[in-house]
């Protein structure tokens, strides 16, 4: 068992792949454990096993294979990677999992399989076990069969395509192996499940014992619809509803609708391979065709007959076939080759289905009149074929050919089209049978039912019928308006007979005339029928099952909106009953009379015709009363405006009357059910009065309310033809004025534009001038809703009057139509015989079919055709300029063309490009003149042209192109995306057809609003043009992605990637997820009141993902009608000048109009993905001189996913002017887009390189705005520039700076300043460096300008590589040809002198003679104004950051050190007032998050390596003549680790908690060796407030997180407190820690101790304890002067602030109890008078009366104790320590002191009790007279003693004061004379110190302030008060004297003193005692400063005297000594008489 134990170690994923199989089984298991555990999906533990999941199935042991297989399918089950391991699982399952011999693993392995399949992976599975079925072991096949079975009874066939399985099935029933025949059985009966009928064809070939097997097998399956039963993640909610229905107990009627979702019909003829037969034609098929004999002629058809007998046949060129064929039918005389030919027809038809299409235009007229012949077998066989051919296209595309051969004067040909036309019928769908179409199908059949042959009648009948049923009644009524009862009835009851192929009885759709369809039944049967007509008819929205309309009952299914108008319930046309009321019978007068008297007042009739004006006035008033309380269904409206129009009518005189009766005539039709024919009594007489001056409005008013009523396409028919049979002019201006008005109200759909347009040419013609000018207005507003093809009516017009015309269009241009307001509410917009489809076509499409079409079918001669196709091509232009003639005069053309479309196919390949483009003009100029008729010629002409977008040749592309959109302009976009055409011509692997093809697809897709399926065809080869070699092509494909997911979705797109290979699939899925985001949204459907306006109005919107959930309504704009109504006119001629895939559409629509919206995507990871591109060279790396193609280009693609596509059009535009506006707009987007901004930083700084190479300056200036504004955001943003983006866009800039103009160089460098605030200024100086290597000398110049800049803002730390390498480069420039470049050169090395100082040389190196004495003169100029470079460079760069000592690395390093920045940046907000003005956000600091600090955001913070303390006093003895600032390092070696601690304290404070563990780490490392633990000297308070900054962070912000693993926390709590306690180790340099850090670390870690959070961790216990250590470690190491002094200013903090929470004011009370327990070994290191200054502020802020409110004691009873144990340690001495402390008088410190001496004095009875201030020392008076003696000899025991010197001599200044009496003489006598003056001086000294004349501020015995003599100059310095506290005055005199005898003992010359001021002054006590902490960290300096002055100066502070360093060892000579003394003895005498 040894190595057992080897491996039980090992972790899981290891143990997995061991090599014993214990080992594996054990890993197996511990892995199942541990995906069962795993709750987040996206765990990173998921991918460490991606590699092993394979392994764990193909495992070779047994036993570890089935755990192995249980864990890969917890694994499969719950990991979101688990898809990516699809291919090698699956294959591993079917190779080594199904061949096992135990059963479980075989189950296993299809639970497996099963289960990729429902993590979406279906097609990687099944092609694995379709791989499986070629495997040689049966086993396996067997099982692969099973899972197929069981995954397709699952799932079911929706989601395992069953073709593939189908085309295997036959090869599994002939296995040799019973067990595989089997199993194929069963599947087969799973798929017959599924599908049904449409198995048997591809099983027809079996043997046929096994399909009689079957079919036993088949009868036994249940009837019930299969349901799918396992769902894929995708499908929650089906799943969810399955359960309700399942816990409902079996389907309800749900259950029914669901069927037609679940399970879609399966087409047998999808199942089915195609078959290619054109080769297999005999040889000689065309001759023999052609022969005499009809015998050769039968063999040739026959021949094919055999050969489209194949169910499916192969797509190609059939044309030929189908002419001969044609020909066949038309002109042979033997009917039997007629039939036979009509076979062949039919074969090829049903064989091709959609891709008959093309030809089904020429055959079908053919076909019909063909039904003249009567032998049945020939009516049959043509039928079959007219029916087939009927299948493959649309009732549209046809019904131009029926309609004509429907008035054939044949009857047989009639009844066989009525009855084609029934059956045809039966295959659509109301949506599929607009209105547009009944009404000329209508129209015909009316005559049919009136016709003379009653065969010709039924047949009428029934096709009326059928349309009745398919389209509702509300539809087909008003058609039916004139047809008599009988006959209605007729139709009606045939509308009862039939049964809709749509209906509730598929396949009835057979029965066609009780014939059975010959030959294919099963190919054509029920479902495979219906299918391509649910996709040929249904395309807005097919139905699941048609509306059986009830009579008079609405559709039952509210239309899909795109629907044609056809009557959602009650949406249009009118309501029942109106339909037919708008006329009525006419009423006899007398009639009229008798209903009005029933509702009119008798007089009121009386009165109508009265001769005096007032009576009719009265009974006109009477009678409007009467009318305005009418009811509507009791109004007789015909009778009433009969009794209007009744003498004098019309002709009334009187005006009043006349208005009244107009006026009432409004009321009547607004409020009445107003009938044309009531209208017809009517409107002459409102005509004749419209131009009366008086009654006009009122006439007006009244025709409008008629048009309400009776539509206005109706009425104004009627008046114009009324006004133009008068001759009244001015009636005549005033209609057509009217007019113009109700076209704006009512909108223009339906209107009848013929009749008007001869009405106003009539008017143009008129010699009244008013007339002509309301004719044109009434154009002009026809203009708006007609376009530009109205002006085709007008082209014979006189010129003058044209031009008047084109001015009032041009006019118009601009505008869209106003919304209808009128003729909505009642009846809506149309009138009855019109609907939403119309309005849409009528738009356009009314006007171009009113055009009188010429038939140019004649003149496509023979010789014509012969002439375009010679071999000549002088010949072949002949014949295409004839044609282009002939349609040019023909202007507008019937659909007829003969043989020209094939003629002109030839010539599109011609190998003359001349011919080729003369061509594709003549197809531009076909379309136009065609009109939307052109449709038919879509297949046979349209797409030979697309094949022409593969030329070569550019002009001949882009002609291509501009036919192509003028064809789908005429067409839309349906004909050309059904079928396979399209899909074919991508599938080419030309370059320019592919780019060509998908730029004009991704220009027309977002504008439709549905798409025929078969655009699914097109993407296979739109994923192999993402893959494409060509760029273009990928770049096309790339922008066309979005618009084919946003028809096709995202789920099929994903699935059709299937069929890639794995590494295309990875990459295709990752632009689908990124199109997925710019997937715009669908156009909704036209608002109804906008449909009317113009040709469509702009595509949607541009929008990202997010919005695609809002109402796709909401989100576009009015969006675009179907286009394929947008015809020829809509009033939208396409703006064609728009870049970009979005066609605007409206003229009128402004640039901006789609422009909300970001302009910058965000992709997740786009940035990262492209570094990673970048990095491994998959894109080019941007590098360049001048910018090349390639560089835009891949610029351009980047930015498609990324960036708004009309931005982009902008920003690659050739014109400068379109780059200054994508700046404006990117400049307005910057502050609301940040994150978009960052997202694609990298891209836009590329794109602003390279408008750098611009030669325009406007650009350039508004680059640099741009990029001013955008780096102050990021830094705003705490944003910090990635490498990549750095070294794409730096060198670029830098080249600017070299600029002439001024202005732009200012703005550079400006720039470059503001860089620095999110690139480390480190990195910045290597690009400035290579920036001094240009060409330019102004570069050069400046380059180094900035550099000077950079080492004087950062220190010598940014110089890279090292500073003595960049100072060498810098000084090669002192010998430069061009002066300023020397200037520059040398002004920046005398920079780095300032800050350097005499290194420089050294660093230098050698330099030329001539160099060098160019430098030292400069040098030396520049000594000569010390001050003035700072303050120069604060005003000049007021942005730079100054920062003396910050390191460059440390100032900038990213959000992750956010914390360390914010530090750096507020120190210099103290350090420098002018910068601090303002602070940016991000740059204050919180104060209430410094724990309520009283230290004020003034001084917040000076560097941490403010000055090199050392150096500034090395030189005290001998002054220099000048003091240099000091550079913060001592030389290049130490600069470098300098730096790297920087940065790497810097880290700890991240916000990335790796990163600071890391950091930790590192300084750990440091702190345990101790040979590099002193690196860290100098760095201790910046890590500790790194470490406290991090301690916050964990407190405020991870601490509350809940997605942090808060293992995450503890393992950084301890790595804090682990390298803290190491830093506590090592007594120097825990000593380093100042006062203010401290304060903050203890806040900090006390803070943590109290935190309950971590108590309740895990480890937390464990935590707190390791803080309570280090808090030990931290009062014991630290210095015990700083700590002391910061735990008493955090307590008193503490009890201030109220939120404080007490427990914690009681830690930091045993934190001094503790340090009072240290005391007694501390005391002498400790600077107590600190201590005392700050117990002094304690108890200033705290008096005892406050202290004693606190809830606890402790307070008082701390200080109590502290100060007690101080007195007791000090003694009497403690009172002359409060030598710090400014007015003692403000708090009880003294008065405590004194009583606690006084108390131990009375029970110790020894020591003196001394009373500083008030100077009345008092030995207690018990003490004997005799202990006096005793007393002084002590005392002066302590004077000759060298430690207690000062001791002694202020107990014996007390005693003199006590005992003025008191002799000393004789202790005196016996000493040396200078021991008695030394005493002397002494005593003044300490009377002087203690009167308080002139505090010594600088505790140093140097005066702060002498008078008149120097100037202070330190901010920090307050001039001390001089003169005693009593306010007298002393003379400066005493001072100086004073001081010329210490400098002398110091051996200083006098002379210097001006000198040395600054110094004092710098080290002078700060007047304000602030409360310490680490804002405040200067004033720690300073007094370490001091104390290190005054070690160096042995001058002892603890009692201000100056114990110079003549004492012991004299160095002055006694006698001159002496006469010193005296004279200060004299001195003091008469000080003190002055006292006196």
């Amino acid at each position: 068992m040894g190595d057992d134990s080897e491996w039980m170690k090992l972790p899981i994923d290891q143990k997995c792949e061991h090599k014993l199989w214990k080992a594996r089984l054990n890993g197996y298991e511990e892995a199942l454990k541990l995906f069962q555990k795993i709750d987040d999906e996206k765990s990173p533990e998921w991918s460490k096993y991606l590699g092993l999941i394979k392994k764990f199935v193909t495992d070779s042991n047994a036993v570890a294979q089935l755990k192995g297989l249980e864990a890969a399918l917890a694994y499969v089950e719950n990991a979101h990677v688990a898809g990516k391991t699809t291919g090698e699982v699956a294959s591993g399952v079917v190779n080594k999992v199904f061949n096992q011999p135990k059963a479980r693993a075989k189950e296993l392995g299809v639970d497996i399989c099963l289960m990729y399949i429902e993590i979406e992976k279906g097609e990687a599975v099944q092609e694995e076990l379709l791989k499986g079925l070629d495997n040689k072991n049966p086993k396996i096949i067997v099982a692969c069969i099973e899972t197929l079975r069981k995954a397709l009874s699952e799932f079911g066939s929706k989601i395992i395509s069953l073709k593939p399985i189908i085309k295997v099935l036959p090869k599994l029933f002939e296995s040799r192996e019973k067990a595989v025949r089997d199993e194929a059985k069963l599947l087969a009966v799973e798929i017959y499940r599924w599908i049904r009928d449409a198995l048997r064809p591809p099983l027809q070939n079996i043997n046929s014992v096994q399909l009689k097997e079957l079919e036993e097998e088949w009868v036994k399956v249940s009837s019930a619809a299969p349901k799918q039963t396992r769902f894929l993640r995708s499908q929650q909610e089906l799943k969810a509803k399955f359960e309700q229905q399942q816990a409902a107990g079996g389907d309800g009627d749900e259950g029914d609708d669901d069927e037609e979702e679940a399970v879609p019909q399966v087409d047998a003829y999808e199942l089915l391979e195609a078959v290619e037969i054109l080769s297999k034609l005999p040889k000689d098929f065309y001759e023999k065709i052609e022969a005499k004999k009809w015998q050769e002629r039968k063999e040739a058809l026959e021949a094919v007959e055999v050969l489209v007998k194949n169910p499916k046949l192969e797509s190609g060129d059939y044309a030929d076939l189908v002419k001969v064929l044609k020909k066949v039918v038309g002109k042979d005389t033997n009917v039997m080759l007629v039939a036979l030919a009509a076979k062949c027809l039919a074969g090829l038809a049903s064989g091709l289905r959609k891709k008959f299409g093309q030809y089904a235009g020429h055959v079908v007229p053919t076909i019909l009149e063909k039904f003249k012949e009567k032998k049945p077998q020939v009516v049959q066989a043509l039928q079959e074929a007219i029916d087939a051919i009927f299948l493959t296209t649309t009732l549209q595309n046809i019904s131009e050919d029926v309609l004509a051969v429907m008035d054939n004067k044949n009857p047989t040909i009639k009844q066989q089209t009525s009855l084609f036309i029934a059956r045809s019928f039966r295959h659509c769908t109301p949506s599929t049978l607009p209105k547009s179409l009944l009404k000329p199908f209508c129209a015909a059949l009316l005559k049919h039912i009136n016709d003379s042959a009653p065969e010709v009648r039924d047949a009428g009948f029934e096709a009326l019928g059928t349309a009745l049923k398919v389209a509702g009644e509300k539809a087909v009524n008003p058609f039916l308006a004139d047809v008599d009862k009988l006959k209605l009835d007729r139709i009606k009851e045939c509308a009862e007979k039939v049964e809709l192929v749509y209906g509730k009885k598929t396949g009835a759709a057979e029965k066609k005339e009780g014939k059975p369809v010959a030959g294919k039944a099963p190919a054509l049967s029920g479902s495979a029928g219906d299918k391509e007509i649910k996709d040929a008819a249904a395309k807005p929205g097919p139905q699941k099952k048609a509306p059986v309309v009830k009579p008079g009952g609405p559709p039952k299914k509210s239309k899909p909106a795109a629907a044609a108008g056809t009557g959602g319930a009650g949406a249009k046309g009118k309501k029942g009953p109106e339909t037919k009321e708008i006329f009525e019978s006419e009423l006899s007068i007398e009639v009229c009379e008798e209903k009005a008297a029933a509702v009119l007042p008798a007089s009121c009739i009386q009165q109508l015709d009265s001769g005096n004006w007032k009576e009719r006035l009265a009974s006109m008033e009477e009678f409007q009363k009467a009318v305005e309380l009418m009811e509507r269904s009791e109004m007789p409206c015909q009778a009433l405006v009969r009794m209007l129009a009744k003498k004098p009518g019309w002709k009334e005189t009187n005006f009043q009357v006349m208005q009244m009766k107009l006026h009432i005539v409004a009321l009547i039709a607004q409020k009445g059910n107003f009938s044309k024919t009531s209208a017809q009594v009517v409107l002459d007489g409102l005509v004749d009065k419209v131009g009366d001056v008086k009654c006009g409005s009122n006439a007006k008013e009244a025709m409008t309310a008629i048009a309400e009523a009776c539509q206005l396409p109706w009425t104004a028919e009627q008046v114009v033809a009324m006004a133009f049979s008068q001759k009244n002019p001015k009636n005549q201006s005033e209609t057509l004025n009217w007019l113009s008005n109700a076209i704006k109200e009512f909108g223009f759909s339906g209107l009848n534009v013929k009749a008007f347009i001869s009405n106003v040419k009539t008017a143009l013609a008129a010699t009244n001038p008013a007339v002509r000018t309301s004719a044109i207005t009434l154009l002009g507003v026809m203009y708006l809703y007609v376009g530009p093809p109205l002006r085709m009516f007008f082209e014979d017009e006189k010129p003058a009057l044209l031009s008047q015309i084109d001015a009032e269009f041009e006019k118009m241009q601009g505008q869209t139509a106003p919304a209808p307001t009128r003729g909505i509410s009642r009846h809506s917009g149309g009138s009855g015989d019109d609907g939403e489809e119309e309005e849409q076509e009528d738009v356009g499409n009314d006007v171009v079919d009113l055009l009188p079409r010429t038939d140019i079918g004649d003149k496509i001669t023979a010789e014509l055709v012969a002439k375009i196709g010679d071999k000549n091509w002088k010949i072949r232009k002949e014949g295409l300029d004839e044609v282009t003639s002939i349609i040019n005069d023909a202007k507008f053309i019937q659909p007829n063309i003969g043989e020209l479309p094939a003629a002109l196919k030839s010539r599109l390949n011609d190998s003359n490009k001349i011919l080729v483009q003369q061509t594709l003009s003549i197809l531009q100029q076909l379309a136009t003149a065609m009109g939307p008729n052109i449709k038919q010629h879509v297949k046979n002409l349209g797409i030979p042209v697309i094949t022409v977008l593969g030329d070569s040749k550019n002009n001949v592309r882009a002609a291509a192109l501009a036919t192509v959109n003028a064809w789908a302009e005429q067409t839309g976009m349906k004909e050309w995306l059904e079928g396979e055409d399209l899909s074919e011509e991508l599938k080419k692997e030309n370059p320019f057809l592919r780019q060509e093809l998908l730029g004009w697809l991704a220009d027309k897709l977002p504008t439709l609003r549905s798409v025929p399926s078969d655009l699914l065809l097109c993407v296979p080869h739109l994923y192999s043009c993402l893959e494409d070699r060509n760029g273009d092509v990928r770049k096309k494909a790339q922008d066309a992605l979005p618009f084919f997911m946003m028809h096709l979705g995202f789920e099929k797109m994903a699935k059709a990637t299937g069929k890639l290979k794995p590494t295309s699939k990875d990459q295709v899925l990752a632009m689908l997820e990124k199109a997925k985001a710019n997937m715009p949204a669908k156009p909704a459907p036209p608002a109804k009141a906008s449909s009317r306006v113009g040709g469509g109005a702009a595509p949607a919107k541009f929008q990202p993902a997010s919005a695609l959930a809002e109402d796709s309504g909401s989100n576009t704009m009015e969006s675009k009608p179907d286009p394929k109504k947008a015809k020829v006119g809509g009033a939208s001629s396409k703006t064609k000048g728009v870049q970009g895939k979005k066609v605007l559409n409206k003229p009128t629509l402004k640039e901006d109009d789609d422009k909300s919206g970001p302009i910058f995507i965000i992709v997740p990871n786009g940035k990262e993905q492209r570094m990673k591109d970048e990095k491994g060279l998959k894109v080019l790396k941007w590098n360049f001189t001048t910018p090349r193609d390639e560089y835009i280009e891949q610029l351009k693609t980047q930015m498609s996913s990324c960036v708004a596509k009309w931005l982009q059009d902008e920003m690659f535009h050739a014109d400068f002017q379109h780059h200054n506006k994508a700046l404006a707009v990117m400049i307005e987007h910057l502050e609301n887009e940040k994150d978009g901004v960052i997202s694609c930083l990298d891209l836009i700084l590329k794109w602003l390189t390279l408008r750098f190479f611009d030669t325009n300056t406007s650009v350039l200036m508004k680059t640099l705005e741009y990029l001013k504004l955008l780096f102050n955001m990021l830094s705003q943003e705490e944003y910090h520039l990635t490498e990549n983006e750095a070294s794409s866009f730096i060198p670029y800039l830098i080249i600017k700076v070299g600029e002439p103009k001024d202005v732009i160089r200012k703005d550079v460098r400006a720039i470059l300043n503001r860089m620095c605030l999110i690139y480390p200024a480190s990195k910045m100086f290597t690009f400035i460096m290579e920036g001094t290597k240009s060409k330019n000398s102004k570069q050069r110049a400046e380059c180094l300008e900035e550099l000077g800049c950079l080492v004087e803002s950062y220190g010598m730390n940014v110089c890279q590589p090292t500073p003595g390498k960049a100072l060498k480069e810098m000084a090669t420039h002192i010998g430069d040809r061009d002066n300023t470049v020397r200037n520059a050169a040398l002004n920046t090395i005398v920079t780095v002198y300032n800050v350097h100082g005499d290194q420089v040389f050294k660093l230098i190196g050698n330099l030329s003679e001539k160099d060098m004495s160019m430098l030292e003169e400069r040098i030396k100029r520049s000594a000569k104004r010390p001050s003035a470079a700072p303050v120069r460079q604060a005003e000049e760069k007021p942005q730079r950051i100054q920062n003396i000592s910050a390191n460059a690395s440390m100032l900038r390093k990213g959000p992750a050190e956010d914390m360390s920045s914010k530090l750096n940046q507020n120190r210099n907000m103290g350090s420098h007032s002018e910068t601090a003005h303002t602070v940016p956000r991000e740059f204050q600091l919180d104060l209430d998050e410094i724990e309520n600090d009283n230290g004020t955001v003034k001084c917040e913070m000076p560097a941490l390596v403010q000055h090199k303390l050392d150096d500034i006093f090395e030189p005290v003895l001998i002054p220099e003549p000048k003091i240099r600032a000091v550079s913060p390092h001592f030389d290049d070696m130490h600069s470098n680790t300098a730096s790297t601690i920087n940065f790497v304290i810097s880290q700890v404070a991240s916000g990335d908690i790796n990163t600071s563990i890391q950091a930790l780490a590192q300084i750990d490392e440091v702190f345990r060796q101790e040979d590099k633990a002193e690196a860290m000297s100098g760095h201790i308070d910046q890590f500790l407030i790194a470490t406290f900054m991090q301690l916050r962070l964990i407190y405020n912000t991870h601490m509350a997180d809940e997605k942090l693993d808060k293992d995450e926390i503890v393992k950084l709590y301890s790595c804090i407190i682990g390298s803290m306690i190491s830093l506590f180790q090592i007594e120097s340099l825990a000593r380093e820690a100042s006062t203010g850090v401290l304060k903050d670390l203890m806040h900090g870690l006390i803070t943590l101790m109290l935190d309950s959070r971590v108590e309740d961790l895990e480890e937390g216990e464990q935590v707190i304890r390791s803080v309570n250590l280090l808090v030990v470690k931290v009062l014991e190491k630290s210095d015990q002067t700083n700590i002391l002094s910061a735990l008493l200013v955090l307590l008193q903090d503490s009890l201030l602030a109220t939120a404080s929470s007490p427990k914690f004011s009681e830690l930091v009370m045993k934190c001094l109890w503790r340090m009072v327990r240290l005391l007694p070994e501390t005391i002498n290191s400790i600077n107590l008078d600190r201590i005392l200054l700050d117990i002094h502020i304690f108890m200033k802020v705290f008096p005892k009366e406050k202290l004693k409110q606190c809830k606890s004691e402790f307070p008082i009873r701390t200080l109590k104790t502290l100060l007690h144990t101080l007195c007791k340690l000090k003694g009497p001495k403690i009172l002359d320590h409060l030598t710090m402390i400014e007015n003692k008088n403000e708090s009880e410190l003294e008065a405590h002191l004194c009583r606690v001496m006084k108390h131990s004095m009375d029970q110790t009875g020894s020591k003196a009790d001394k009373d500083t201030e008030k100077g009345a020392s008092r030995i207690e008076e018990k003490a004997s007279k005799a202990k006096v003696n005793d007393i002084l000899a002590e005392i002066f025991k302590k004077i000759g003693s060298k430690e207690n010197t000062k001791e002694g001599l202020a107990e014996l200044y007390e005693y003199k004061k006590k005992y003025s009496d008191a002799d000393i003489e004789p202790f005196l006598k016996n000493s040396s004379q200078f021991f008695q003056s030394y005493v002397e001086r002494g005593l003044r000294l300490i009377e002087t110190e203690r009167e308080g004349k002139g505090r010594i501020a600088s505790s140093t015995g140097i005066s702060p302030q002498m008078e008149g003599t120097c100037v202070p100059v330190s901010t920090h310095t307050v001039p001390s008060s001089i003169g005693n506290t009593n306010g007298e005055e002393v003379g400066p005199s005493v001072y100086l004297e004073r001081l010329k005898i210490l400098r002398q003992r110091c051996g200083l010359d006098n002379a210097k003193q001006e000198d040395r001021a600054p110094l004092t002054s710098l080290l002078s006590k700060p007047a304000v005692p602030t409360v310490a902490s680490s804002t405040d960290m200067l004033h720690s300096k300073l007094s370490q400063l001091r104390e290190s002055r005054e070690q160096y100066q042995h001058l002892d502070l603890d009692s201000n005297q100056t114990h110079s360093s003549g004492i012991g060892t004299t160095t002055a000579s006694p006698s001159s000594a002496a006469a010193n003394i005296d004279d200060l003895k004299k001195r003091l005498e008469r000080i003190k008489s002055s006292r006196k």
